[in-house]
């Protein structure tokens, strides 16, 4: 990955285009005017009104009414796509196969087919792909990485994920496309691992067949667990995130803009008994500390990260490998609710369910305590696999 991310530092000679310039699009579009590495924005969109708006509140952008026409202008170098999911990867493949670098918002395509062919794409031509995991670049998401990489929390036990509000209702995606991937792509940047299996409960309450409430659950081989609550159907908008470690807890919110981050000196401790019918627990309670936090915008820094992996060839801290381990969990997750919630493992090939070192490095390893029988270390914690279930653990109901 390039070094630090810094905001729009030296002059460049980029010209952009922007693909779809509805609800997401005009951020894009503000970010990259005020970005020195960009010269010049090119907006396409096959819809006149939305086109006449970008133009008005954009005047100095250019316009034009289809892909083709954009591509057929040799000097936009580099295409960021904010339409449906569902267009996604046609949009992105045309791009790729004209030798532009490409930005795609997440999720970054509708199954793993298609983002496993971007990749070669993108790779077979030489340029950048990258995926909108906007979080990962959000300075308080980038604080609680250097927090739990410090060891202060100590071993992460479990991470609890409240991501609700009324609405958008989406036609296209569930609310698992549509706000799960953002905390996906937050935990597997916090603990650098991927899950080895999902179990989703999930109910569509307003639109027939579309989910617009879901609650996910995610196991990963070292042990930890974490759960995932997203809707479009409460009262109240709520984005927090609780981290519970052995030493400390964490609650990240980012609806709190004075204190996004609070670190809790709580805990309990378990004495091993000395006697047959010892049983001791301590409970822990000390300070509350809110660490320093940088307010610049993520979706800022996220498009000059773009512009300058796309300038140097430098790898994306979000990309294509990215987008491609979010979209496999993502369908991970929807057969686990057509299959009657069933748990479903998912299968990582060599990869394994690290994430590569060079992109997201210090993730601690829990002791290990067995061996599964195919020979493998286990760790810690972690409750075998049968057939696809999940066995009985020791003190638990079968």
């Amino acid at each position: 990955m390039a070094g630090a991310l810094g905001l729009g530092s030296g002059e460049g000679t980029m010209r952009v285009g922007v693909v779809g310039c509805g609800y997401w699009g005009p951020n894009l579009i503000r970010n990259l005017l005020e970005n020195r590495k960009c010269t010049a924005v090119t907006v396409c969109d096959p819809d006149s009104a939305s086109l006449a708006r970008a133009r008005h509140r954009f005047p100095t952008v250019s316009c034009v009414g289809s892909v083709d026409e954009l591509l057929r202008d040799e000097d936009v170098e580099a295409v960021l796509i904010a339409k449906p999911v569902t267009t996604h990867f046609a949009l992105a493949r045309a791009c790729l196969r004209s030798g532009r670098h490409v930005f795609v918002e997440k999720p970054l395509t509708a199954t793993t087919a298609e983002a496993e062919e971007l990749i070669r794409l993108a790779d077979q031509a030489g340029v950048t792909l990258m995926v909108g995991h906007t979080f990962e670049y959000s300075p308080p998401v980038v604080k609680i990485r250097e927090v739990i990489e410090s060891g202060s929390l100590g071993e992460i036990f479990y991470i609890s994920a409240i991501r609700v509000n009324l609405g958008i209702h989406q036609r296209d995606v569930s609310v698992i496309w549509d706000l799960a991937p953002h905390d996906l792509s937050m935990l597997f940047y916090w603990l650098g691992e991927v899950p080895a299996a999902v179990t989703m409960t999930d109910g569509a309450f307003v639109q027939p067949l579309i989910s617009d409430v879901a609650f996910i659950n995610l196991q990963f081989e070292s042990g930890k667990i974490a759960n995932i609550q997203a809707s479009w159907l409460s009262p109240s908008k709520l984005r927090q995130t609780t981290i519970v470690g052995s030493h400390k807890m964490l609650i990240y919110d980012d609806t709190n803009a004075m204190e996004r981050v609070k670190i809790f000196d709580r805990g309990v401790e378990f004495k091993e008994p000395q006697t047959f019918n010892e049983f001791t627990l301590t409970y822990r309670t000390g300070d509350i500390v809110s660490p320093h936090v940088s307010t610049a915008e993520p979706l800022q820094i996220e498009m000059d990260h773009f512009l300058e992996c796309a300038r140097t060839g430098a790898k994306p801290r979000t990309d294509g490998e990215s987008g491609l381990r979010v979209v496999r969990v993502l369908e991970a997750i929807e057969r686990s609710g057509r299959n009657g919630n069933r748990l479903e493992r998912i299968d990582w090939g060599r990869a394994g369910t690290r994430v590569a070192p060079g992109v997201l490095s210090g993730a601690s390893v829990p002791a290990v305590s067995d061996v599964t029988g195919d020979g493998r270390r286990r760790p810690a914690g972690w409750p075998a696999l049968v057939n696809g279930a999940m066995a009985a653990s020791p003190g638990t109901d079968s």
